[in-house]
């Protein structure tokens, strides 16, 4: 299907390209406007998922008295089908960053649902309808409230694999984790839909306003529920009134009443990839050339990452969008299916390699 891994050789990286090529999703039918990315992407946005999900809230309190919302998938059957077993894998979806759960996002949930993984979706404080207990919400790349939802899940789950698959934006906060967590992040393996790579030339470069002002309007009317309780730390006039994302993240971390700071300090402590050399855990990242929410892949693409690191895996499509990737027939989008079969090959290979070695599996 004209894709590209670009990677570090290593065994691992030989394994994916055999099972990968293998894959018939990388050979499915493409939808017939391949060269319209904006459509794509539109299409993708407001596409609801076949069949409804059905969804089970739990929130979690973290050590700061603050709220995160977790979101069961136990799939259009209810609560006594699907879903899988105890040690079934654990499929963590993390939202992009203004926390909007697209109908791509559940459907990767549902087919996860199907083939046995328990699908889970991580809501920011504040996002999605989790209620807001304390005056912080979380910044791009601070990975503190996601460590203590994993933390969580492996004690919920303790004999399951943790997988994690990230959509858009919300791949900043991922790979942040990866990042400062290195080997002790608990994950098993991790997946990307069309990251954002690089968190301050992404927001300084502004996106195409198709996809910019409904993020824009989301965020803006789920924060207006909290205005009176965000009104101690910022302006929230000029937070409501802002006209882009970048002006709408300055005014809600960088401007604050108690500890202003400035745009650089801030993307030192929040770019996705600060810490990117001590990620542990293997991490296959899906980009499309024309994604028109990334930027060109000339300067949006870290390259050399892939080339020096043999845990990042870049999978290249010429055509697909921004998180789209359509194609014709049932799943609509052929990059979840490449997600299911990368962590089924990971599965397969990490077997493979603790029978080779005579490694105990881990308790």
């Amino acid at each position: 299907g004209h894709c590209r891994l670009l990677c570090k050789p290593s065994a691992l990286a030989q394994h994916l390209v055999r099972s990968l090529g293998r894959s018939a999703a990388l050979r499915g039918g493409r939808w017939p406007w391949s060269c319209w990315p904006r459509l794509q992407m539109l299409w993708q946005l407001l596409q609801p998922p076949e069949p409804e999900p059905v969804v089970a809230r739990e929130l979690l309190q973290l050590s700061d008295a603050g709220l995160v919302a977790l979101d069961w998938l136990v799939g259009p059957w209810g609560a006594a089908g699907g879903g899988g077993g105890v040690s079934s894998p654990v499929l963590l979806l993390i939202p992009n960053a203004a926390g909007k759960v697209t109908g791509g996002l559940l459907q990767l949930g549902l087919r996860a649902l199907e083939r046995g993984f328990i699908p889970v979706i991580f809501n920011r404080r504040g996002h999605n309808g989790c209620p807001l207990t304390t005056p912080r919400l979380q910044p791009f790349g601070d990975p503190g409230d996601l460590r203590e939802a994993v933390t969580y899940l492996r004690c919920r789950h303790p004999s399951a694999s943790l997988l994690a698959v990230s959509e858009g934006s919300g791949s900043g906060l991922l790979l942040a984790y990866l990042g400062e967590s290195g080997s002790s992040s608990r994950l098993a393996a991790a997946a990307c839909l069309s990251p954002i790579f690089r968190g301050r030339d992404w927001f300084e470069a502004r996106m195409p306003w198709l996809y910019e002002w409904p993020l824009l309007l989301h965020l803006k009317q789920g924060l207006s529920r909290y205005a009176g309780a965000l009104a101690e730390v910022v302006d929230t006039d000029r937070l409501l009134g802002s006209r882009s994302l970048r002006e709408l993240e300055e005014t809600l971390f960088c401007r604050t009443r108690s500890r202003p700071t400035s745009w650089e300090s801030y993307w030192e402590r929040n770019e996705p990839l600060r810490d990117a050399d001590e990620a542990a855990v293997p991490v296959l990242c899906l980009c499309s050339a024309d994604d028109p929410v990334r930027g060109a892949p000339a300067r949006s693409l870290p390259r050399q990452l892939f080339r020096s690191s043999p845990y990042f895996f870049l999978l290249l499509t010429p055509h697909g969008g921004h998180c789209a990737f359509p194609r014709r027939g049932p799943g609509r989008c052929w990059a979840h299916e490449a997600v299911l079969e990368y962590f089924r090959a990971m599965a397969e290979f990490l077997r493979t390699e603790e029978r080779r070695k005579g490694l105990p599996r881990p308790r």
